[in-house]
């Protein structure tokens, strides 16, 4: 009954804020520039989908442009084919080819979409490349931002940063071209007639290549691509990826070139010389060394970096390689394995399905709207009428007469217009009323069909025959 508790003291001690942030700033990439096969690779995928991105928009078929996505029209004309907010499908079907496309490929070669063709990459290595031209060097470059402002400097960045804007002004015009008519948009821009949006979207776009490009670079494939954080789901041991091979690299140390492979084994050394030129040469700035990493893109220019390095020491080449982690434990790779040929079958399948649609695709739409307010009625004539409302939707690229007619009736007679013309990608509402001597009938439901027919001559004859139902009460 002595004893005392303890008074334990819980005043609320002071927590001190951090003076520095828990963040580390990023730092700028300086790129070196490499030579090397896989950089020829990726340059010459660059030019060709470059040029087809620029080519493109200026083709023309039958006097209009080839391709052109109208937004605000709802139409996207590609060739001799229109699709309209009714052909979703078609536009389904592509993008799921095209993701099935890009899953095969990731879980084939890696990332090789990121390194060769993405246009991120594209215009980033050509913005690079004006810096390189215009600033020097990586070392080059450099000593220059670490220098005050001077003459020198000021007209090689702003040289630098007019030639990244007349990139990115050229590549807004010709993306916004996809979706007006480009020619009258190059014109109508440089005299000052377009309209605000037009305008609006063209700087803005410009703004955003020359953001992406010129300064986040790196930041949009590690931080803002989502194929960067999902690209592991399509990974697996036979994915051909750019890896470096510790085992034959490691330990890693500099050393004479005129050491013999016998000196530098007592030493205990690798064939890697930490020479840094796979770091320098990352868009990424990451080092492949330290293992597969998410920010890697797989442009192999740390491989061709590395390769010129072995080939000046006299070593092996491919230190550095596309290869997979089978193979680096020793293994053999295989090609052929169910996730793969699970891609392929369902990318094939979706190819022909997307071939299969485009190829039975009928440029005609016909809706009928049955008049709710009576069921039937009997005219002067004794005859019993339905009435409907027809749509006619003319998907095709000319203008057409159509011929109305209707079947599942002994002896129907149509009230209203029996012949219409309908412009391309227009509507045509038309009321229509049916009527049928009621002894040739019975009472009830009966289904018959709305016939419309082309009649023009510049393409061939269309029937669309579309089902609705005829009523008969008896009064």
């Amino acid at each position: 009954m002595n004893k005392k508790i303890d008074v334990k003291d819980i005043t609320p001690v002071k927590i001190q804020k951090p003076t520095k942030p828990n963040y580390s700033a990023r730092s700028r990439i300086y790129v070196r520039a490499v030579q090397g096969k896989l950089e020829n690779i990726r340059r010459f995928f660059g030019l060709i989908f470059l040029g087809i991105f620029a080519i493109i928009p200026w083709l023309q078929y039958q006097g209009e442009q080839a391709i052109l996505l109208d937004i605000a029209a709802q139409r996207f004309t590609i060739f001799s084919i229109t699709l309209w907010p009714q052909d979703l499908t078609v536009v389904a079907y592509i993008f799921i080819v095209s993701a099935f496309a890009l899953f095969f490929v990731t879980t084939f070669a890696g990332r090789v979409w990121c390194g060769f063709m993405c246009p991120q990459t594209t215009w980033t290595f050509i913005y690079i490349w004006f810096e390189e031209k215009i600033e020097g060097a990586r070392n080059k470059r450099m000593k220059l931002d670490q220098r005050s402002m001077d003459f020198d400097k000021f007209w090689r960045k702003s040289l630098k940063h007019f030639s990244w804007i007349m990139v990115a002004l050229l590549t807004s015009l010709t993306f916004v071209g996809y979706f007006t008519e480009i020619d009258r948009l190059f014109i109508d821009f440089f005299t000052f007639n377009s309209s605000f949006w037009l305008a609006f979207w063209v700087i803005f776009f410009t703004g955003c290549t020359y953001g992406n490009a010129g300064f986040m670079r790196e930041i949009m494939c590690t931080h803002m691509c989502p194929y960067a954080r999902f690209q592991s789901a399509m990974f697996d041991k036979d994915t051909f990826t750019v890896s470096y091979n510790p085992t034959r690299g490691e330990q890693r140390g500099p050393r004479s070139r005129k050491m013999t492979q016998d000196e530098v084994k007592s030493k205990g050394l690798g064939d890697c010389i930490d020479c840094n030129l796979c770091v320098q040469v990352c868009p990424t700035g990451i080092d492949i060394r330290n293992g597969l990493q998410y920010e890697c893109i797989n442009c192999g220019a740390c491989v061709d970096a590395c390769n010129g390095v072995m080939d000046k020491m006299g070593y092996e080449p491919n230190l550095i390689s596309f290869t997979s982690e089978h193979e680096l434990a020793g293994g053999k790779t295989k090609i052929v394995r169910p996730k793969l040929i699970g891609y392929a079958f369902v990318l094939s399948l979706m190819t022909c399905m997307l071939v299969w649609d485009i190829a039975t695709r009928v440029p005609l739409e016909v809706d009928i709207i049955r008049d709710r307010n009576s069921l039937d009625r009997e005219t002067n004539e004794g005859l019993i009428e339905n009435v409907y409302t027809v749509k006619i939707l003319n998907k095709s690229q000319q203008d057409k007469v159509f011929e109305i007619s209707v079947k599942g009736l002994p002896t129907p007679q149509i009230f209203g217009e029996t012949s219409v013309e309908v412009a391309e990608g227009e509507v045509y509402t038309l009321p229509l009323s049916v009527a049928v001597d009621p002894e040739e009938i019975s009472v009830g439901t009966q289904k018959i069909y709305i016939s419309v027919r082309s009649l023009s001559e510049t393409s061939e004859s269309l029937v669309v025959d579309e089902p609705t139902t005829f009523i008969f009460t008896g009064f």
